[in-house]
């Protein structure tokens, strides 16, 4: 019997991503499962598309940064005195904080993207803020998903 994507499926996707100027991503060298069905285990365009499909199925889903990772936000770059942070750190590093006048509610990770002249860069965009997606994916398996993969909002 095949089972097409629905509520409550898990499904497995071979997929790659890049972005618009075909640049790789994301090789997805594991495949990937999520839980269908609007629990934010795969975006929202992603899972329109691939309803009510089958194993087999292969497409190629563009994600404008609205359907992804947000816009980039300028709002969300803040430079800090180097002093203020523990010896040791490098660009690259992740850090959780808060925007400048913001709340605990809006805690986030913040990038360091520059140390310079006793100054860090702290970028809190997601790093794939603003940019445009291709999402190239092929479905592997579908199958029903288990009462526990359901009540816990994800595949096991």
């Amino acid at each position: 019997m095949t089972v097409s994507i629905a509520r409550d499926t898990v499904v497995t996707l071979d997929y790659k991503v890049t972005d618009s100027d075909g640049q790789l991503i994301d090789a997805g060298t594991e495949p990937m499962s999520y839980l269908h069905g609007g629990y934010e285990g795969l975006f929202a365009k992603i899972e329109e598309d691939l309803e009510g499909k089958a194993v087999g199925y292969a497409v190629t889903i563009r994600l404008e940064p609205a359907e992804a990772f947000g816009e980039y936000d300028a709002d969300l770059v803040q430079i800090e005195a180097l002093d203020a942070f523990p010896e040791g750190l490098e660009v690259g590093a992740v850090l959780e904080g808060m925007p400048e006048g913001g709340d605990e509610a809006e805690m986030r990770l913040f990038h360091v993207t520059d140390i310079a002249d006793g100054k860090v860069v702290l970028d809190g965009n997601h790093p794939l803020a603003g940019v445009v997606l291709d999402f190239s994916c092929t479905v592997a398996a579908v199958r029903p998903a288990s009462p526990a993969e359901v009540s816990a909002g994800m595949a096991g």
